[in-house]
């Protein structure tokens, strides 16, 4: 188990240092070390909760991807809060993170887009995400039916693109014998960056 957490361990920006944690869980060989609980909720209040992959941090906030039509950008239209989690076991850490939502730019999707690989593009072209269907046979059709439409690149489809969630709210959290874990939360102090408050496990 890692050795104990101080305040005084931390980057005094928190999105540098949830990066320092991500890039520790790469070098330790963590399967799918972006991989992240995304919870939502919609306008009436119930929750909603499913994995997605972190795909872009800074001080702006953590960035993923998603179908503007799936079951999570209704809940984001409806209630514009989510809360996420990062949770590597092999490393007995885990962070969160919550804030309010909002669309990246046509721009960074378009990138983003452009970078995946052409089966992902082609997925993202085709499917009714959250939608339900007869069988696989017509997800298969539909994405036949996408390729003969673009033979010659496959552009980003308005219906899909990215969420940044807001670096409202940042803990991190230590794995320590007993349960005695040590988690660290940044608060945002107007005109003074950043403070950063310890919690009792």
């Amino acid at each position: 188990m890692p050795p104990g957490l101080e305040p005084a361990d931390l980057h005094a920006e928190p999105a540098v240092q949830v990066q320092t944690w991500l890039d520790a869980a790469r070098a330790a060989g963590v399967v799918e070390p972006t991989a992240m609980t995304l919870a939502t909720a919609d306008a009436a209040g119930r929750p909603s909760v499913r994995a997605v992959l972190l795909k872009g941090l800074d001080a702006q906030g953590a960035v993923f991807y998603t179908n503007y039509g799936s079951a999570k950008a209704r809940d984001l239209d409806e209630n514009p809060h989510a809360a996420l989690a990062l949770v590597w076991p092999a490393l007995h850490r885990q962070v969160r993170i919550a804030g309010a939502v909002t669309r990246t730019s046509a721009e960074e999707s378009d990138a983003y887009f452009a970078s995946r690989a052409p089966g992902s593009r082609l997925g993202a072209i085709a499917s009714p995400q959250s939608e339900v269907i007869a069988d696989r046979a017509v997800l298969e059709r539909r994405i036949a039916e996408a390729a003969a439409r673009h033979p010659d690149g496959l552009p980003r489809p308005p219906h899909w693109g990215g969420y940044r969630v807001a670096l409202d709210r940042v803990e991190l959290w230590q794995g320590r014998p007993d349960r005695l874990h040590d988690r660290l939360r940044y608060v945002s102090a107007p005109g003074d960056g950043w403070r950063i408050e310890r919690l009792a496990p």
